[in-house]
């Protein structure tokens, strides 16, 4: 009897669970208010936190192993879209809070 079941690539299971959170993620970001992008703000610097050390993982695996140099490209590049993405929302934390303080004469 012949297998019915066939394993699926593992490049097209992981592509489609990318796309489908590029989908899930445009929908959430644009459908959020204005006086919760604050809030939103400081946990996404948490959330890049943890994409940061995931990166430096990634980034030091050709050290510690066999790993291959587009794993430690692509880490790399997780790594610089992290830093900017927490740099930038504490930036924009920082100038909303700014906002709410008396200004002095």
């Amino acid at each position: 009897m012949e297998q019915l079941a066939q394993a699926v690539d593992p490049f097209v299971f992981r592509l489609s669970i990318f796309v489908l959170a590029v989908f899930v993620g445009y929908f959430v970001v644009w459908s959020v208010t204005p006086a919760l992008h604050t809030p939103l703000m400081s946990v996404t610097n948490a959330i890049s936190s943890v994409i940061v050390v995931g990166a430096l993982l990634a980034v030091g695996v050709g050290m510690i192993s066999s790993g291959t140099g587009l794993a430690r490209g692509f880490g790399f590049v997780a790594l610089t879209f992290a830093c900017v993405n927490i740099f930038g929302g504490f930036l924009v934390t920082q100038r909303m809070l700014a906002m709410y303080k008396k200004k002095s004469k």
